[in-house]
């Protein structure tokens, strides 16, 4: 597969030279003259006049019917929907959607997608609209509705997948914007999380031109490594059946952790979620059973070791060192966290490859990617990845397509770009301390050999045009205990920079103030309508927020100071 991975990019690098000098040839002057545009191995399929106010997504679909979203509050738009075909093989669904009256600002933003994607997102793009952007979304190329099975058999889907659809998105829906409004965006953004956050680094890597401003959020960067982890943790509650750890049990897990740490961490002593879980070296083996007690209250020592393995991470059996980084604790109880991605609703169902049935998320993916995308098995096991020859197997064919870790941001910097990332400390899907390790590689990169004192000490060079935002109690993307609302997908109201991340990169892109702070909010039942429960500040990194005094729900109460450098002794080899 190795050799056939290398024919794709030397057939990709061939197609990319030749539609280089490719341009659109024709224009159009109204929305739904916009379906004759001539688009290079593409073409719209679609172009109308939206009226504004409400608009059912998917295009067509009836108010009511399952899977049917009634977006409002929108303003006339007109809606473009495209296809292109870079490969016989591909076809790369995307659409893009134009403010036509006075509320565009004459702005691009491209939105990312979650998981194996499949399909576009619909209401990222109506958020969009409604702030005046010009917006486009894509499947990634593929229609298989968020299963991995569209790489079975498909070399060159997983190549758009990894990085084509994005390219292709890009300079098509600007080519149609540009066509429509007779100029070019005069200021592009990305927005993605998960995924899209490994599709917003990909971005900043391939194409530092492309985008302005970035949003990284808990991204999926390394992706085969990240899916290696997934498969670790499965191995770890699956392989004993007396290792499975019932989400009865989680409480007990967090509990226990928030008991250690809770408060000791710059947080409040109140709180349920923790501040910061790398000052909480948790070891699970102080809540394991003791005769007599019952067993509702604690874990067994095959529970411990499960629970061991998944914290620390999986680890090379042969060499000892780290994989990919575990899962930090205290927040494993809370619904969006271990019980959705890690444990599911039992071990028959992890092992039934069934979402339906209660699968975690965790094996859900493991198994996608390992049986359609590496062995291109559909009956593939989770429990039968060997965690020496398959990790090496599986970087040698995918890594150069599906990861994104490239450290060289210089390109991007040379560009003026900027870039915003955050990432929730709770977040169960993938693990905090990546998002920490690509950003260390990242200033080490810029800091150099040549350059005084220890690459590790410098931030100046990183901060300048990127940041790192920790959030306290957040699960992945948004959600969980603590402070998950700052313009990342929870539909909030829209403040100002100290509030929202997009206004935040603006502010930064475009009037080159950089975001000291973020001001991050916890709803009332994560319901905006429900009111504000709390607020505290997001911090750039290594800077982390404590309390000073005071009410403890008000940001204002709240400091950044300089954390000290962490030891984390998962990181060591076993």
């Amino acid at each position: 597969m190795k050799n056939r991975i290398a024919r794709i990019l030397v057939a990709t690098a061939s197609l990319a030279a030749a539609f280089l000098c490719a341009r659109v040839v024709s224009a159009a002057t109204s929305c739904e003259g916009l379906i004759n545009l001539s688009l290079p191995h593409g073409q719209v399929t679609a172009a109308q006049t939206i009226t504004g106010g409400t608009f059912n997504t998917p295009p067509g679909c009836t108010t009511g019917s399952t899977g049917c979203t009634t977006n409002t509050g929108l303003p006339q738009f007109c809606r473009v929907a495209g296809t292109a075909t870079p490969t016989s093989d591909s076809l790369i669904n995307f659409e893009v959607w134009i403010p036509t009256d006075s509320s565009f600002n004459g702005k691009y933003e491209q939105l990312g997608c979650g998981g194996f994607c499949g399909s576009i997102g619909y209401s990222a793009i109506a958020n969009a609209i409604k702030r005046g952007y010009a917006a486009a979304a894509t499947d990634d190329g593929s229609q298989a509705g968020g299963l991995a099975t569209f790489a079975l058999g498909h070399p060159e889907k997983i190549t758009d997948f990894g990085y084509r659809a994005l390219k292709e998105t890009t300079d098509k829906s600007k080519a149609i914007i540009t066509a429509l409004t007779s100029q070019e965006p005069r200021r592009s953004y990305f927005n993605g999380c998960s995924d899209g956050g490994r599709e917003a680094l990909m971005e900043a890597q391939r194409y530092p031109d492309d985008f302005d401003g970035i949003i990284v959020g808990s991204p999926a960067n390394f992706w085969t490594h990240l899916l290696v982890g997934a498969d670790w943790a499965e191995q770890a509650i699956l392989d004993d059946p007396a290792s499975y750890i019932p989400q009865s049990l989680l409480p007990v897990l967090s509990k226990a952790a928030l008991a250690q740490c809770v408060g000791q961490d710059g947080g409040v002593k109140t709180d349920i979620f923790l501040n910061d879980p790398q000052d909480c070296h948790f070891d699970p083996a102080t809540i394991q059973c003791v005769p007599g007690q019952d067993p509702a209250t604690c874990l067994s020592a095959a529970q411990v070791r499960a629970a061991r393995k998944i914290y620390g991470g999986p680890h090379n059996p042969v060499t000892g060192e780290l994989i990919f980084p575990g899962y930090e604790p205290g927040s494993e109880s809370n619904p969006a966290n271990w019980p959705a991605w890690i444990i599911g609703s039992s071990r028959a169902a992890d092992l039934s490859n069934s979402l339906t049935q209660g699968e975690s998320l965790a094996a859900f993916f493991a198994n996608g990617f390992f049986a359609d995308f590496v062995f291109q098995n559909p009956n593939f096991d989770l429990r039968t990845l060997n965690f020496t020859t398959d990790v090496t197997l599986t970087d040698e064919d995918l890594a150069a397509i599906l990861n994104s870790t490239n450290p060289d941001l210089r390109p991007l910097r040379a560009h003026g770009g900027k870039i915003i990332h955050y990432v929730g400390w709770a977040d169960a899907a993938i693990p905090p301390a990546n998002s920490v390790n690509y950003y260390n590689s990242v200033r080490a990169e810029l800091a150099g050999a040549g350059s005084q004192g220890r690459a590790s000490d410098r931030w100046d060079e990183i901060q300048k045009f990127y940041r790192l935002f920790m959030v306290p109690g957040m699960a992945h993307c948004g959600g969980g205990d603590g402070p998950n609302a700052f313009g990342n997908g929870v539909n909030g109201p829209v403040i100002d920079a100290d509030h929202d991340l997009l206004k935040a990169l603006e502010h930064w892109v475009e009037d080159a103030v950089a975001p000291e702070k973020i001001i991050a909010t916890h709803y009332v039942n994560n319901n905006p309508a429900s009111g504000v429960q709390f607020q505290r500040p997001l911090c750039p990194f290594p800077q982390v927020a404590r309390y000073t005094v005071g009410d403890p729900t008000n940001a204002g109460n709240f400091r950044c100071v300089q954390d000290e450098r962490d030891q984390d002794p998962r990181d060591q080899p076993n």
